[in-house]
């Protein structure tokens, strides 16, 4: 690894970074080009060469590294990484002794105090999720931290970087006692299907625990419920175990169909008594506006960013769009989950776009609920981005 390198921070943002802002990037930086080795440890300074605080440098899509300490004599090394993670498994204390959820993050990148890094903790399983070469430099430091501090199975990893950005697709244990897939975790009693070996994602997005909870608890029962971008149907398991009528599952995925059915399965739900579809979900809504289908709950978490063959659809600009289609099949009285992941925008700009939409077709509307990250998903207050999940329950007047 490199010696350290100093840069200088833009007048303009000084303030920010000295209010705890961890983010390194292009924009703030006035000579981002000395950066040459991931995984070098940078010193940021103001213009009056005053020290602010210590780094490392790991491209990500998000920017060009992150802050680690405001101690310029804090080295960042085994002791440093063992300190933050130590304090975040012990900030988890009631989820490891919680018998009904056993599946929960562990470690929040920024919000822990180490951005560009999670850990998530499936059952007696860790996986760790790195989002740059950078930070996957230290991942000597981070093992040995988990082999001092926890009680693990095994040990798994998703790199989720290359020179695009993108996930790394090679074998994703790292140690221990290699398990049997799926492993079935338990949510709020709930049973899920989790696959820590097999691609980028592992079959249930944790963030959305609270979520589901509500759409068991008190908005699935007697419903007739339509799951859009369904993945591997976690919303609907929870709908069908809150009482549903019938869930309808739609996703573009071809696996989707059968990962749907494995998690009604572990449940105990006759998936046959379900409708589960591999369509565009755009080509659905145009589908059941034909044939007058109108559905009492609506679920909708699109990814961020989405291409198919007819549409490229992007939440920053498509979502009103998304809710019209979406109150065209909604019964009245109706309820609309809708939900974004997108970092891009606040929970403010979300509720204007559900309200463009409603107000673009006739339709009145009342907010009954609203969710964002769960305790376990720690978020650095002085980065605000980091509480990217926005949940709206809507019912249609």
């Amino acid at each position: 690894m490199s010696n350290v390198i100093e840069l200088n921070v833009k007048q303009n943002y000084t303030i920010e970074y000295k209010k705890g802002y961890p983010l390194i990037s292009r924009d703030t930086i006035a000579n981002a080009n000395v950066l040459k080795e991931e995984g070098s440890i940078v010193h940021l300074y103001d213009q009056a060469r005053q020290f602010i605080a210590k780094g490392y440098y790991g491209k990500q899509n998000k920017g060009l590294g992150w802050i680690l300490t405001y101690n310029k004599n804090e080295a960042i090394d085994f002791q440093f990484f063992k300190s933050r993670i130590e304090a975040a498994v012990n900030a988890r204390e009631s989820f490891y002794h919680n018998t009904e959820t056993t599946a929960f993050r562990v470690f929040n990148g920024e919000g822990d105090g180490i951005g560009g890094l999670t850990i998530d903790y499936f059952d007696g399983d860790y996986l760790i999720n790195w989002y740059s070469a950078g930070i996957y430099t230290f991942k000597a430091q981070v093992i040995d931290a988990l082999d001092e501090l926890c009680n693990y199975k095994a040990i798994y990893e998703k790199k989720r970087f290359d020179t695009k950005g993108q996930y790394i697709d090679d074998d994703d244990f790292v140690k221990g006692t290699r398990g049997e897939f799926p492993i079935i975790v338990k949510e709020n009693g709930m049973n899920y299907a989790v696959y820590l070996n097999d691609g980028a994602m592992v079959g249930v997005f944790l963030d959305q625990r609270q979520v589901r909870k509500a759409i068991r608890d008190k908005y699935a029962k007697d419903k007739n419920v339509l799951n859009t971008f369904s993945y591997t149907g976690a919303f609907s398991v929870a709908a069908a175990l809150g009482g549903a009528v019938q869930t309808t599952n739609v996703d573009l995925a071809k696996r989707s169909k059968s990962k749907t059915i494995e998690q009604f399965s572990v449940n105990g739900i006759d998936f046959e008594q379900q409708d589960i579809k591999v369509m565009d979900v755009f080509a659905y809504f145009k589908y059941a506006k034909r044939k007058e289908l109108k559905f009492d709950l609506v679920i909708l978490d699109p990814p961020s960013f989405a291409r198919s063959k007819k549409h490229t659809f992007s939440t920053a600009k498509d979502y009103p769009a998304l809710i019209k289609d979406t109150i065209a099949i909604t019964e009245k009285n109706g309820i609309i989950v809708a939900s974004t992941n997108n970092a891009s925008f606040g929970m403010r700009k979300f509720k204007g776009f559900l309200d463009k939409a409603f107000k673009e077709t006739n339709t009145s509307y009342k907010i009954l609920e609203e969710f964002s990250l769960p305790a376990d998903f720690k978020v650095n207050r002085s980065y605000p981005q980091g509480n990217y999940l926005k949940v709206l329950v809507v019912e249609k007047k």
